[in-house]
């Protein structure tokens, strides 16, 4: 037995070999290619340094950045049945359902919450593209119909941030039947005098871009986002022609009238601010987010000082 190579080397390996690097510190950029640092990537909102490109974000993430201070409550939602068709595909419907709780650590595609942002009292609504592509299922429906409820109810508007892969297949046409209700709900908004605003983030596609994700009074988008029915690629196939250059792309669709703004993220809850004070008729927001300064009290008139007594003569 040779002890210098069986015991001497890979001792001596194992003090000086390379420690590994957790996969999750860094980040590729879809659009670039840059390689982007964990921290630096979160500090920057998820934006690309290199060349601005807007990455998913998680919609408790995205509310810690919007609302006053990270603060915000729940609104809970009603759970529907779990599998009412009893789909299966390569996996059963339960299944990826745990898979994406499991990855995502949400019930589902949708969170709602309640808060201020720069002391306006809001409810929002958002989906999240990373739990099944953020597809729109009866759960949505419940949740858009619960926040509607709670706008209703606390006489606030309602901000919605949309980001889907169109209606979930596993639930057929329960899934589809969530386009009317969700409208419905949109609709019991609207009548009630109160601002529905609508941000729609990359990629907002199929039945929710023709549901309530366009329904919106106001309609900003994150650059460079994808809105559309159906996407490029299908359509190119179809009609067999190339398409213009951004098509369907945020920019594009403001450039045709279908968005009212393209916003950076970084600028987007001030843009947010400004237009639901604005439609609420309350008064422009406390530059700094404090409140308002109160009035000074009116100064009381000085007293006229007394005379001082004369001096003594030194002589005497």
């Amino acid at each position: 037995m040779n002890w210098i190579s069986n015991y001497v080397r890979p001792r001596i390996n194992s003090l000086f070999s390379r420690r590994e690097v957790p996969e999750n510190l860094w980040t590729k950029c879809p659009e670039c290619g840059t390689m982007l640092f964990h921290r630096e990537l979160a500090d920057n909102l998820n934006v690309c340094t290199n060349c601005d490109h807007h990455m998913g974000i998680s919609p408790r993430d995205r509310f810690r950045l919007l609302f006053d201070g990270g603060i915000f409550t729940d609104v809970p939602v009603p759970q529907p049945t779990t599998d009412p068709l009893h789909f299966r595909d390569q996996k059963r419907y339960p299944d990826r359902l745990k898979a994406a709780q499991k990855a995502t650590g949400e019930a589902e595609a949708m969170l709602v919450a309640e808060g201020e942002i720069s002391r306006t009292p809001i409810v929002a609504a958002a989906q999240d593209f990373s739990f099944m592509g953020g597809s729109m299922g009866m759960y949505v429906g419940n949740a858009i119909i619960a926040a509607a409820e709670r706008a209703v109810a606390l006489k606030r508007p309602l901000i919605l941030f949309s980001a889907a892969g169109g209606a979930r297949m596993q639930e057929g046409i329960l899934s589809l039947m969530q386009m009317p209700r969700t409208t419905v709900a949109v609709d019991m908004v609207k009548e009630a005098g109160l601002p529905y605003i609508v941000v729609l983030t990359h990629p907002t596609t199929g039945g929710v871009t023709a549901s309530y994700a366009m329904l919106g009074d106001v309609h900003i988008a994150e650059p460079n986002a994808l809105i559309c029915f159906a996407g490029p690629r299908v359509i190119e196939q179809t009609i067999r022609e190339k398409l213009p250059e951004g098509f369907q792309r945020a920019e594009y669709l403001l450039d045709h009238g279908m968005l009212d703004r393209v916003t950076h993220r970084r600028d987007l809850k001030e843009e947010l601010v400004r237009i639901t004070r604005l439609l609420m008729g309350l008064p422009p927001a406390i530059a700094g987010d404090l409140p308002k300064p109160e009035e000074p009290e009116p100064l009381a008139p000085a007293e006229p000082a007394e005379a001082a007594p004369p001096k003594a003569d030194a002589a005497e």
